[in-house]
């Protein structure tokens, strides 16, 4: 199917021929082993894919036998952040999108607080790129998964003023507590701070923001289900209210919740985010592996 061939810079990339046609993610997904689609694609778009000597960022770009396809090391080792709490999944010169773990804020609160940003930041220092994170959305401290955060002022702004329009999926997984009787519905209400700041739904217009949530029952049990949650809006707490209203809390919720706490965390993780580039208008997905703790309880 295809040889690899030397270089001086035989370090920096990995260099394969092309012995038949096809598209270069399939060929891609075919002969550069041990990498996800995922981490494929994070290169191929990341200006880390060059086919005869140029970079080709085009997914279905057709390759003809005996053109020459390099593979960027370097870019692949480069989207690797030495932290515990964020992992970085995609990287161009106007956005950044991470996985961020339990236990991080989005952005700084206080002095000294642990965050996403302020983790960026320093990332971006170190790799000697002139840029800060700009926060677009944010996760719960004890939420996982994916979040995007703009390069620049001008991408952020465009992002936050465009986001329902930009953003065309965004799904999380979730354990709730009991069996949930539904396979798949929708839930929607207005959802409203009181002064203690804990959101509270109302079926009716409350003077708070409407929401609505998709669900879709994964799998369950007699103790606990595994849900995926789809948002057309996205409202703060949405998801654990929501789950609460339908009697079926997410676990490990200690402001909503029933004290059901079968994995020490809050049982929350967004594992899908897609969106069009702000600046290109590229289709860009993302998708993180259900956490395997989650699906344990499953077995």
């Amino acid at each position: 199917m295809m040889k690899r061939f030397d270089s001086k810079r035989q370090n920096d990339y990995l260099y394969l021929q092309v012995a038949e046609e096809k598209p270069l993610l399939e060929f891609l997904l075919e002969n550069v082993k041990h990498e996800s689609r995922t981490k494929i694609k994070a290169t191929l778009r990341g200006r880390g894919i060059k086919v005869d000597g140029k970079f080709v960022t085009q997914f279905d770009f057709p390759l003809k036998p005996g053109m020459k396809v390099a593979v960027s090391k370097s870019k692949r080792d480069d989207m690797q952040l030495k932290s515990r709490y964020v992992k970085i999944v995609y990287e161009d010169k106007f956005i950044i999108v991470v996985e961020k773990n339990v236990g991080i804020l989005s952005m700084a609160a206080g002095h000294s607080s642990l965050n996403v940003k302020s983790v960026l930041d320093d990332y971006f220092h170190k790799s000697h790129q002139r840029c800060t994170a700009h926060v677009v959305h944010r996760l719960d401290r004890d939420t996982s998964g994916l979040m995007v955060y703009a390069k620049d002022i001008e991408v952020e702004q465009v992002l936050e003023h465009n986001w329902h329009d930009i953003v065309y999926d965004r799904r999380y997984v979730a354990v709730v507590s009991g069996e949930m009787e539904e396979d798949g519905g929708t839930i929607a209400n207005w959802l409203k701070d009181n002064k203690a700041y804990i959101t509270y739904s109302s079926p009716v217009d409350n003077g708070g923001k409407y929401a609505v949530t998709h669900f879709h029952t994964l799998a369950r049990t007699t103790e606990y289900s595994l849900v995926e949650y789809r948002l057309e809006t996205g409202r703060k707490n949405q998801i654990r209210v929501h789950s609460a209203d339908m009697g079926h809390p997410v676990c490990g919720d200690v402001k909503y919740g029933n004290g059901d706490n079968p994995l020490n965390r809050l049982c929350l993780h967004a594992y899908m985010l897609c969106f069009y580039h702000p600046v290109t208008g590229e289709r860009m997905e993302f998708e993180t592996p259900i956490p395997s703790a989650f699906k344990s309880l499953f077995r």
